[in-house]
């Protein structure tokens, strides 16, 4: 496996846009497409918010009922989230609309949004956003770095990736985008993201494999605890590898399947270190958790809890506060056993050895949680597995964005 320059048009086949629709801003792209010169497979996973905007109701439907997709359509600045019937009803428009300039079924088009919840989209402007996307499109690296800055709402960087494997004697590529710097907390999947492949593979293992990667990806990130209503993770794979069909688990399925853990991970990392006003990238790793859920559970609850997450902004090797916070989870243990260590670039040192304090330096603390990424490690010794979350520090200006977030 090697990663390659680009991101959604890596792979064979795929074409993909960014243009200014002027949706809500002006003066930035606002609206993307993703299209595949032939049909695609799809899988997708959703957002468990009880409040589901209009694009997911969508797009679940696509993935469970289509027989194939070839394009997604995205726009930023509204989210198309509490708008009711409406706001399906533009869902539609949407679709239909890039279906005729396509050439396309209705039901062969994605549609995505994110921005501001509760407000209807300027469905005129979207439309004519759909003309010059279609126009503008093309398979070349900058067309889908274009659709991966469209896509950015609070975001401070693009994030895309692609890798190739070979399957088969057949170089295939899995790439991919994703937006997401606030409203991000674990529970599927936090953020937009989009994944391209070439691989021939069935529809069924194409959503296994999806859905088994977010869950030590995509859902181990937290900026906030909030979880979106919009939160979708698309994969289409429309088989122009010419790879032998995958329709059984074996080799192969593992091969893709690790790089599309690849592709999942890098975007789920930039997304929590891009956290909205974030300084640091924050890390943590338990290991020797007595269960694989175990550990999860006690990795994200160190990444989600302010105090930690302050600590980190402040450079204060407050462990106090991740003990603290490794007890809340709902797990078992022993505190009396816990090991916690700080480690960067920077260095590593150990902060607490079975739950009380380690003697160590204050200055050589604050200068590993200097670093722009900062990792923690617990040691629970209970078992051998472990499990890692990302998330960010918490600082001033998170409050300035999302204070005057609508204005």
């Amino acid at each position: 496996m090697k990663q390659i320059e680009g991101g959604v048009t890596a792979a064979t086949g795929f074409e993909a846009a960014g243009i200014e629709a002027g949706v809500k801003y002006q003066n930035r792209k606002d609206m993307a497409i993703v299209y595949s010169t032939v049909p695609c497979k799809a899988a997708g996973t959703f957002t468990t918010n009880v409040v589901k905007a209009a694009p997911v109701q969508w797009d679940k439907d696509i993935v469970e009922n289509s027989d194939f997709v070839q394009a997604v359509i995205v726009n930023t600045g509204i989210a198309n989230a509490g708008t009711g019937k409406q706001g399906l009803e533009y869902c539609k428009q949407e679709a239909a609309k890039a279906a005729n300039l396509l050439g396309i079924p209705e039901k062969a088009v994605f549609v995505g949004s994110t921005g501001v919840i509760g407000k209807q989209l300027p469905i005129d402007r979207i439309l004519a956003g759909i003309e010059k996307l279609v126009v503008a499109k093309d398979h070349s690296i900058q067309a889908g770095k274009d659709a991966a800055t469209a896509i950015m709402t609070t975001d401070t960087v693009t994030k895309e990736i692609a890798v190739e494997i070979e399957i088969s004697g057949k170089k295939v590529i899995v790439g991919g985008m994703s937006k997401g710097s606030g409203m991000i907390h674990p529970n599927m999947c936090t953020m937009l993201a989009y994944i391209t492949s070439d691989i021939c593979i069935s529809k069924e293992l194409l959503q296994e494999a999806l859905s088994t990667s977010i869950i030590d990806t995509f859902n181990m990130i937290s900026v906030d605890g909030d979880t979106s209503t919009n939160d979708t993770c698309l994969l289409m794979a429309n088989g122009m590898a010419n790879n032998p069909e995958i329709t059984e688990k074996g080799a192969e399925y593992e091969q893709f399947c690790k790089a599309l853990n690849v592709v999942n991970t890098y975007l789920a990392r930039k997304m929590a270190g891009d956290g909205e006003g974030a300084c640091a990238l924050f890390e943590t790793t338990v290991y020797n958790a007595a269960t694989k859920q175990d550990a999860r559970i006690l990795a994200k609850s160190v990444i989600g809890s302010n105090l930690t997450k302050a600590a980190i902004y402040g450079h204060d090797a407050n462990w106090g506060r991740i003990l603290c916070a490794l007890g809340y989870a709902g797990v078992t243990f022993d505190p009396e056993n816990v090991d916690i260590f700080v480690q960067s670039k920077a260095g590593q040192l150990q902060l607490c050895k079975n739950g009380v304090e380690n003697v160590y330096s204050e200055e050589e603390a604050a200068k590993i949680l200097s670093e722009s990424e900062v990792t923690v490690l617990v040691d629970m010794k209970m078992g051998s597995e472990t499990a890692t979350a990302w998330g960010c520090d918490l600082t001033y200006d998170y409050i300035k964005i999302n204070a005057d977030y609508r204005s």
